[in-house]
C-alpha cells in the first residue's frame, strides 16, 4: 500500500502549515489513519486545503499491522514541519529507532508542535519530550508509561493534553478529538466545525473530559489483596462499612486501608466505589434499567450519590454514558438526566 497526497502543492496556500505522520515500525495503522483522514480534508472558506499533508519515516517502508507501507519521505521531513504526529504502535514498549528520536528532539527544540495518539505517548516518552508535562495515553497503558517514564505528569482520564507544543491523546477515536482541537486552534471554530462534519463527529469533547475507562481492574501488584478484591467484588452493592471489608479479607482495619494504599493507591471504600461505577457502567450498557434503579443496585444509597460519583469519576452523567454505549435504551430516568 503506497500513501500520498492526492492534493498538488501547487494547490496549498502560502503558510499553510505542514503535518508530517510518521510511519514507524509496527505502527497502528488507524492511529496514522486519523491525521491524514481529518487533516487532509480540511478546507479552508475559499475552498483551499488548509494543511500540507506529508508521510515520513525511517525506512523506505513499514509494517502496520496486516498492511505493509511504503513511505515516499525520509525524517528530514521533520525539519519542514509545523505539526508532526506521531502515531502508537502495537508493541508501545518495542525501543524506537534512535534516528526517529533524535529528529524528534531536534524538531522540539526548533519549535515543531509535536503531538501522539494514543500509545504513541510511548514514543514522545523515550524521547524525553513529556517529561515535566502533562501527558495522557490509552487507559490501559497509562500505569506502565508512568511506570517507566516517571518524570511525566501522568493523567489517564482525560481525552488529550495540550502543552503548547507538545500534545498527547488517549486512545482510538481521542485521537480525532485532537486533531479537530488543533484545527480549531490553527484555523477558528467554523473550520473545525466543518471537519467535525465531514468526519460525522462532534466538535466539541473537550480535552478534560473523561476517558471511558474501567474502573478498579485488579493488577499483579495486588496480591495480598485477592481476598478482600474477590470479596466487594461480590459485595459491592450491599451497604458496606470498612469493618465489613476487614472481616471479609481477615484483617485488621488498619492492616487493610494500608495495604489497600500501597497497592492501589486508594482507600478501601474509594475502590467500593469504583467497583459500583463500574458495575453501573455494565448496566447501563447492556440494561434498559432506570437509573433510580441501576443506582439501588450497585450499591448507591442515592440516586444523586450515584450521578454525583459517576460525573466525578467519568465526566459525563449516567444518562450521557448510556447514550454512547446504549443509544436504544430509553426511560424516564434517562430523559430526566438529559
Amino acid at each position: 500500500m503506497r500513501l500520498y497526497l492526492a492534493t498538488p502543492r501547487s494547490a496549498y496556500p502560502v503558510g499553510v502549515y505542514t503535518v508530517v505522520v510518521l510511519a514507524l515500525p509496527d505502527a497502528i495503522a488507524f492511529d496514522m489513519a486519523t491525521p491524514i483522514e481529518t487533516f487532509g480534508r480540511v478546507r479552508l472558506p475559499d475552498g483551499r486545503p488548509g494543511y500540507r499533508l506529508v508521510v515520513a519515516g525511517h525506512e523506505p517502508s513499514v509494517q502496520a499491522g496486516p498492511l505493509r507501507l511504503t513511505v515516499d519521505e525520509d525524517l528530514d521531513a521533520i525539519e519542514r514541519a509545523d505539526l508532526v504526529m506521531v502515531p502508537g504502535r502495537n508493541d508501545p514498549l518495542r525501543p524506537s529507532p534512535p534516528a526517529v528520536l533524535a529528529a524528534l528532539r531536534a524538531g522540539a527544540e526548533r519549535g515543531t508542535r509535536i503531538a501522539s495518539i494514543c500509545v504513541g505517548a510511548f514514543t514522545l516518552a523515550e524521547a524525553g519530550l513529556l517529561d515535566g508535562r502533562d501527558a495522557t495515553t490509552h487507559w490501559l497503558a497509562a500505569d506502565e508509561l508512568a511506570r517507566r517514564h516517571p518524570a511525566v505528569r501522568m493523567n489517564p482520564d482525560v481525552l488529550y493534553t495540550d502543552n503548547g507544543s507538545i500534545l498527547t491523546s488517549a486512545g482510538a477515536a481521542s485521537g480525532l478529538d485532537l486533531c479537530l482541537h488543533i484545527v480549531q486552534r490553527d484555523y477558528g471554530v467554523a473550520v473545525a466545525a466543518d471537519a467535525a462534519r465531514l468526519a460525522v463527529a462532534p466538535l466539541h469533547r473537550p480535552g478534560g473530559q473523561a476517558q471511558y475507562i474501567v474502573r478498579n481492574r485488579p493488577t499483579r501488584r495486588m496480591s495480598t489483596l485477592g481476598r478482600a478484591l474477590s470479596w466487594i467484588e461480590a459485595n459491592a452493592h450491599r451497604d458496606l462499612t470498612l469493618a465489613d471489608i476487614a472481616a471479609a479479607a481477615g484483617m485488621s482495619v488498619r492492616t487493610l486501608t494500608r495495604r489497600f494504599k500501597d497497592e492501589t493507591g486508594q482507600s478501601p471504600m474509594q475502590w467500593v466505589s469504583g467497583v459500583r461505577i463500574r458495575h453501573a457502567q455494565d448496566l447501563l450498557e447492556t440494561t434498559d434499567h432506570t437509573v433510580d434503579r441501576i443506582a439501588a443496585q450497585t450499591g448507591f444509597p442515592t440516586t444523586s450519590n450515584f450521578r454525583s460519583q459517576f460525573g466525578q469519576l467519568l465526566g459525563v452523567t449516567p444518562g450521557a454514558y448510556r447514550r454512547v454505549f446504549r443509544p436504544q435504551a430509553s426511560g424516564e430516568a434517562d430523559r430526566r438526566d438529559r
